[in-house]
């Protein structure tokens, strides 16, 4: 029984990132349309679901059953085209558990009548949260996680989600545990912070039983957007920062044009914000190879990485 104690002890909670497409709007094929999905501590979060993120879900084996919230950036067809599918063949699984749906009011208008059409008599509900792209709000928490709006600058009102890990318990010390006979009752008490009584009066100091938990990690996703450094004070010190780098720094004008970012500028926002590693992604369907975006983001900020389909991303 306490072997099971030691194991839960010993290593991080999973926060992983999983890339399901990392494309820009014009189809490709070597890039799926834009969604993510959020492992944290085998809770599943959607960042947004173009067209076909039903087919890279499956890839990338993640367990259906454990997505139950997804969260929509904005209103352009590459980050929701997919919805109504997975929602149909979530009907089609025998999905029971509700599904949430963070969102702008204007989705659940266009999404209704199509659900009303093509997905009569599903065996759950889905729920929507309406989400104001403009302001930085926490819209979604629980004893894990809380996630926060992060206002973008593009076409049309969008933001960005930022995920928050909470801080765990302390990790209790194995030889402390068999040194002072310290009872399976007690464990979750010192890990909150008590300390241990011997039965003659001893107070065991609880610094001297548990070691700190590891830090509580962040990751901030922000696609799509402009450079927008209003964001950095929001994001700083982010373990991982995901933002879009649609365009070379050669096509500014065009990135200015359409509110989109350059890679260069994808960089100095996580240079600005003192993040950890920066994963860049959605990139423009001109380019036949972004090593190119890669090359330019890592001369500002060395840490950066290419955001790739079916990679998972630890933090």
């Amino acid at each position: 029984m306490q072997s099971l104690f030691y194991s839960i002890f010993a290593h991080m909670e999973k926060f992983e990132i999983n890339i399901l497409g990392c494309g820009s709007a014009l189809p490709t094929l070597r890039h799926q349309a834009t969604s993510q999905v959020v492992n944290i501590r085998e809770k599943l979060f959607m960042i947004d679901c173009g067209e076909g993120t039903q087919v890279q879900l499956r890839r990338s084996r993640l367990k259906f059953t454990r997505l139950n919230n997804i969260f929509i950036s904005h209103l352009h067809g590459d980050h929701c085209f997919g919805l109504i599918g997975l929602i149909s063949t979530f009907g089609m699984l025998e999905r029971t558990a509700d599904l949430h749906l963070y969102c702008q009011p204007e989705l659940e208008k266009l999404l209704i009548p199509q659900l009303n059409f093509f997905c009569k008599g599903m065996p759950y509900q889905v729920i929507f949260h309406h989400i104001n792209p403009k302001e930085q709000k926490v819209i979604y928490e629980d004893r894990s996680v809380s996630i926060e709006t992060i206002p973008l600058e593009h076409r049309i009102p969008t933001c960005g989600f930022l995920f928050r890990e909470k801080p765990t318990p302390n990790h209790i010390l194995r030889d402390m545990i068999d040194f002072y006979n310290i009872p399976l009752w007690m464990i979750n008490r010192i890990k909150n912070g008590e300390d241990f009584v011997l039965e003659d009066g001893t107070i065991i100091p609880n610094t001297k039983l548990t070691k700190p938990s590891a830090p509580p990690r962040s990751y901030a996703y922000c696609s799509d957007t402009a450079y927008f450094p209003r964001i950095t004070e929001q994001i700083k010190n982010a373990d991982v920062l995901f933002h879009e780098a649609t365009f070379e720094e050669s096509d500014i004008s065009r990135a200015k044009q359409t509110h989109h970012s350059t890679a260069k500028q994808a960089a100095q926002i996580a240079l600005d914000a003192q993040v950890k590693r920066l994963l860049i992604g959605h990139f423009s369907a001109r380019y036949e190879d972004e090593n190119n975006l890669l090359q330019e983001a890592r001369s500002i900020f060395p840490q950066t990485f290419l955001a790739n389909e079916n990679m998972v991303f630890k933090l």
